[in-house]
């Protein structure tokens, strides 16, 4: 997460969305920069509405503009499949070595949902509940889009590293696995859709 106090922006890292690039790259202007530990780094909207914003809008007077990516959700959880196939996955529970990606998303959708697939949604990490929303959320697979919005909003030429790859593989669906994480995960895609 990184917030900018003159341009009153503040960015939530949606975990697997080129968040540590990001970072990397406006960390120098960014006036508050969580990057550790994971769980505040990956602060989701709800989360930051109701301890952060309030502390934020009382000591500048008024609100941030309140940003995030989301990437395609099937893209999203081959890019966290992929991630768990390094031989650096430090808890053996976590990782997806020697397992397809069809088995990955099975996995994931199950109930309860073992260590390795375990990785949330996009659409709870982005859902505000009941409280104020986020104002602006960018597809992944525009990032061009949202750097373009960012130069604009901090008069600054950006210029991402990449950082934190997932390596390549395989993410194909068995038709019927896809049709119900479609179904099962209908928020994901919906909210999806909604992005320009």
């Amino acid at each position: 997460m990184l917030v900018f106090w003159k341009e009153r922006l503040v960015f939530l890292a949606t975990p697997k969305t080129g968040t540590t690039a990001i970072e990397a790259a406006l960390q120098p202007l960014a006036n508050l920069s969580i990057q550790n530990p994971p769980a505040l780094k990956h602060t989701p909207v709800r989360r930051y509405q109701r301890f952060l914003a309030p502390y934020l809008r009382s000591a500048a007077g008024e609100d941030f503009t309140v940003v995030a990516l989301m990437r395609e959700p099937i893209d999203w959880l081959g890019s966290w499949y992929r991630y768990r196939q390094r031989d650096a996955i430090p808890i053996k529970e976590r990782s997806t070595r020697g397992m397809d990606f069809d088995s990955f998303v099975t996995a994931h959708l199950a109930n309860p949902c073992p260590g390795f697939a375990d990785v949330g949604s996009q659409a709870r990490f982005l859902d505000p509940g009941n409280g104020p929303g986020i104002d602006r959320v960018f597809r992944y697979e525009n990032i061009g889009a949202f750097i373009e919005f960012l130069e604009d909003r901090l008069d600054f030429e950006i210029i991402l590293p990449r950082l934190n790859v997932s390596p390549e593989g395989s993410t194909q669906l068995a038709p019927e696995t896809e049709a119900r994480l479609r179904r099962e995960r209908a928020a994901d895609f919906a909210l999806y859709a909604t992005l320009d």
